[in-house]
């Protein structure tokens, strides 16, 4: 799984006037939540690969030489600016059990698009529980034999050694008639009762 190697500096002034001082110069603030929280601070421009992405990536902070293998936890940003403002990640520990959110990957090509339906894809992630050793980049969902107007639902998904939190009814994609195929099947409707 890819990784983003982030160098951290230890923060010990945690008030208001420290963090706008660290902000103004280029550096976000932030915490790892592990067996013991660390504060720290890294450039902006560290943080760019594993923020703006849609992909799961682990994130490898070092601070004061001790290298933490996280996890995005919560992310803040400037109302006005839109910059990126403060970063919450999670510590990785093998024997406990974590919440992620890992992008859906759409394999094969559905019956339904074939027939000239069109694929229209409703969640681009899914909420899993699950321990570190089994997290992953993506969850597969093989779409080849969805027919139009059919849904795959969550409880469809198979992801082995995770528990998915998202409500099981919930619709992750679908095909659709498109405009074309509906004109065309009205054409023959009317070439039908003539």
């Amino acid at each position: 799984m890819k990784s983003v190697k982030i160098e951290g500096t230890h923060r010990t002034e945690l008030g208001k006037k420290a963090t706008r001082q660290l902000r103004s110069e280029g550096n976000v603030p932030g915490v790892i939540y592990g067996t013991e929280n660390v504060h720290f601070s890294a450039p902006q421009m560290d943080f760019r690969p594993l923020v703006y992405t849609p992909e799961f990536q682990l994130a490898e902070v070092t601070v004061n030489g001790k290298t933490h293998k996280c996890i995005l936890k919560d992310l803040q940003f400037d109302v006005v600016t839109d910059e990126l403002n403060h970063v919450d990640l999670l510590e990785l520990t093998d024997d406990r059990k974590v919440i992620a959110d890992l992008p859906l990957k759409f394999t094969g090509t559905s019956e339904g698009v074939k027939a000239g339906g069109r694929f229209v894809p409703k969640l681009k992630t899914l909420k899993v529980r699950t321990y570190p050793r089994h997290l992953q980049e993506a969850i597969e969902v093989s779409i080849d034999n969805l027919q139009i107007g059919e849904n795959i639902r969550v409880e469809d998904v198979k992801a082995e050694n995770m528990e998915i939190m998202n409500s099981p009814r919930i619709p992750i994609a679908s095909v659709v008639t498109t405009r074309a195929l509906r004109q065309a099947e009205n054409e023959e409707a009317a070439k039908g009762k003539k």
